[in-house]
């Protein structure tokens, strides 16, 4: 089962532009962390190119079974752009993506083949010059600990990929952080161990 405590997106945008007998594909793709920012990115080509013969466009939000997925062929032959662009989305292994395909006819028909091809190929091509990053999912953590304990449970909280957030230091220390998922249980069992059991440890804020 596919990961989704942290997965690949994309780390900004990127375009491709296909010239195929005559016709002009202009490829985008966008990080988009939900359907609606997916819909504002496809409403934005579609208003920067209203002359543009197609906007077809496919996107996924989210990964693994938890994955949306959406697509048009606004006006292609059915099953011609956003059925082969969606395929190659999901070939490539991305999550919280969108890509929009604005195609100016040219006067030479393609057919439905290669109106498969000339989607499929355009995303692939947009899909070779986006840049890439790591969404994680990331938990709050909150501590309380006495002042013997402070600097071993600063380490391991490093040590885990924690990011403090905040400290308050009365009568104990009171830290507050967040730190990726899958490393969540793996960091309370370590600040119960190092801290025999003496630190409070909460997914709550404690002051």
């Amino acid at each position: 089962m596919a990961d989704t405590t942290r997965y690949p997106i994309p780390a900004g945008r990127a375009r491709a532009d296909l010239t195929i007998s005559n016709s002009r594909f202009i490829a985008h793709a966008a990080p988009t962390a939900d359907v609606a920012a997916a819909k504002a990115f496809i409403a934005e080509l579609r208003a920067a190119a209203p002359d543009a013969s197609h906007h077809c466009f496919a996107y996924l939000v989210g990964y693994g079974a938890s994955v949306t997925a959406g697509m048009s062929d606004d006006g292609e032959p059915g099953g011609t752009a956003g059925r082969p662009m969606l395929a190659v989305l999901r070939g490539a292994g991305l999550g919280d993506v969108t890509v929009v395909v604005t195609r100016y006819f040219g006067g030479t028909l393609l057919g439905t083949g290669g109106l498969v091809r000339a989607y499929g190929d355009s995303v692939k091509a947009v899909l070779e010059v986006l840049p890439r990053a790591e969404r994680v999912e990331l938990r709050d953590l909150h501590v309380r600990a006495n002042y013997g304990d402070y600097a071993a449970i600063r380490r391991a909280l490093e040590t885990h990929g924690a990011t403090v957030e905040a400290e308050d230091f009365a009568t104990d220390v009171h830290i507050s952080a967040h730190l990726p998922a899958d490393a969540y249980a793996g960091c309370v069992a370590d600040l119960a161990e190092l801290s025999a059991g003496r630190a409070g440890i909460s997914r709550k804020t404690m002051f």
